[in-house]
């Protein structure tokens, strides 16, 4: 118990044989459920997990009745619960299966540390605790916010998560949410049991696609400013591939949200807006590079040329006009996170008299 909050934490894993052992083991002890699961690792993983859950187990079957999620409190004694897929089926279908399992048990609050060990388990009551006390329906980490934070990050991971961070900020309508790939969350049951988890991808556009769930269900966010770490562990990924999916996916969600949240929820003039502008730039754009083509041979493009600038500019208004109508829709669905920042300092070894401004990259 947390806080007189029962919480559980998700740890995934695929080819993780060298982590995830030592990741379930470093879990805080406050934690009541620890959910590892095997997204039908081709390496020894499901086996470390397997070794790993009867030995923490069995030491739990010692401990007094009211240490342990007995089944009357929606558990049977096991502090550690391995799962394994039956084949593999991508990074978000891990979670999700985690967040089912941790829901059915009654658990209040549910974590997600990925079983690579980049997730710092000192800090996980900085990610849970907004989620504790209510503040918000979902937490996650922030590595952009400081460059204390971006230090261990390498120039081309931070240049994809800027990247990836521009574009969920339009997918998800979080518009001060940075840092989108973090997978550093946490999530209370309510949150859990309003998404339809069967609706969101189980690949590793998983995290943004949430975040646009979220978003569209009325649901609170916060960021939690943390640390980058990186260690001898290789990521899964291949990022050409990824991103170009990702950026698709953020793509149908964004029209997606739009649609939902402002055409059938409710009406919004920034739908109207978004659309002006994708009119006016794409034809500004097109008609602009048309008039071009044209003087370089000799042609009058010049009454073509102004047409089209206006029609660029026109769209570029609009699109201004559109994300300030959009930010201001969603503002309160986002938690500031000063507090935080202070907090952050603080455990860096500075104790600020006054609130402590940190300057963001957005």
């Amino acid at each position: 118990m947390y806080k007189d909050k029962r919480i559980g934490v998700v740890v995934t894993a695929y080819d993780e044989a060298a982590f995830v052992g030592r990741v379930i083991e470093t879990v805080p002890e406050y934690v009541d459920r620890i959910y590892a699961v095997d997204d039908r690792s081709p390496d020894a993983s499901w086996d470390v997990i397997q070794r790993v859950a009867e030995r923490i187990n069995g030491e739990r079957e010692n401990e007094p009745a009211e240490a342990t999620l007995t089944v009357a409190d929606g558990g049977d004694g096991r502090r550690v619960v391995p799962i394994r897929h039956d084949e593999n089926r991508g990074y978000g279908a891990a979670v999700k299966t985690g967040y089912r399992h941790a829901a059915a048990d009654g658990i209040d609050v549910v974590a997600v540390m990925n079983g690579d060990g980049q997730m710092d388990p000192a800090i996980l009551d900085r990610i849970i605790d907004p989620v504790v006390t209510g503040e918000v329906d979902y937490a996650k980490g922030n590595r952009l916010r400081s460059p204390e934070d971006r230090e261990g990050m390498s120039k081309f991971r931070f240049a994809g998560n800027a990247i990836l961070t521009g574009l969920s900020k339009f997918a998800t309508g979080y518009w001060s949410i940075s840092d989108s790939q973090n997978g550093y969350t946490a999530i209370s049951r309510e949150a859990i049991e309003t998404l339809d988890l069967e609706s969101i991808t189980d690949r590793y556009g998983f995290l943004n696609h949430l975040l646009t769930h979220l978003n569209v269900a009325g649901c609170r966010v916060a960021d939690v400013p943390m640390s980058a770490v990186y260690g001898d562990e290789e990521s899964s990924i291949r990022y050409t591939s990824f991103i170009r999916f990702v950026s698709l996916l953020l793509l149908r969600n964004f029209c997606w949200r739009l649609k939902t949240r402002y055409l059938v929820q409710s009406f919004n003039p920034a739908i109207v807006n978004y659309g002006v502008a994708a009119v006016g730039l794409a034809g500004g754009l097109i008609g602009l590079i048309r008039s071009a083509t044209r003087a370089a041979a000799g042609e009058d493009g010049f009454v073509g040329g102004i047409t089209s600038f206006v029609a660029a500019l026109l769209g570029l208004v609009s699109l201004c006009t559109a994300i300030r109508l959009d930010a201001a829709a969603n503002e309160e669905l986002e938690a500031p996170s000063g507090e935080r920042d202070a907090e952050t300092e603080r455990i860096r070894g500075h104790e600020p008299d006054e609130p402590v401004q940190t300057q963001s990259i957005e």
